[in-house]
């Protein structure tokens, strides 16, 4: 964890030592203490601290050098299309219980029927 990353963080918000560890729940010595780096935080608060400046846990333990740190791939662009009828090596499973073949195509016929019903057909 980098030290000065939390001083920083609370100076830049314009928090005092006693604000800040109010917003965390703690003690104003424990968070003082994770300041100077007399204390390490528990995995926990390293969290809670995250959220509190909303940033990441990996900024703050030193892991990347901008406090809004993003991944580089668009998480949102990595979506997987997996085709229902095509699935003869995939285990599906519905609260831990996996899905028979016959379960499956009743299912695919319930959602095309229910498509059909709205007016949704593709």
């Amino acid at each position: 964890m980098i030290i000065n990353r939390l001083t920083r963080l609370r100076k830049d918000k314009g928090w005092s030592l006693q604000y800040t560890a109010d917003r965390l729940g703690i003690a104003k010595s424990t968070y003082a203490g994770y300041e100077s780096g007399y204390r390490r935080p528990s995995l926990e608060a390293i969290k809670l601290i995250a959220e509190l400046f909303d940033t990441s846990t990996d900024y703050i333990l030193g892991r990347v050098d901008h406090p809004n740190f993003q991944l580089e791939e668009d998480t949102t662009k990595s979506v997987h299309i997996i085709e229902l009828t095509d699935l003869p090596n995939l285990d599906l499973t519905v609260d831990g219980t996996s899905l028979s073949k016959e379960e499956i195509q009743q299912f695919i016929a319930f959602i095309r029927a229910k498509r059909e019903i709205e007016g949704k057909i593709p």
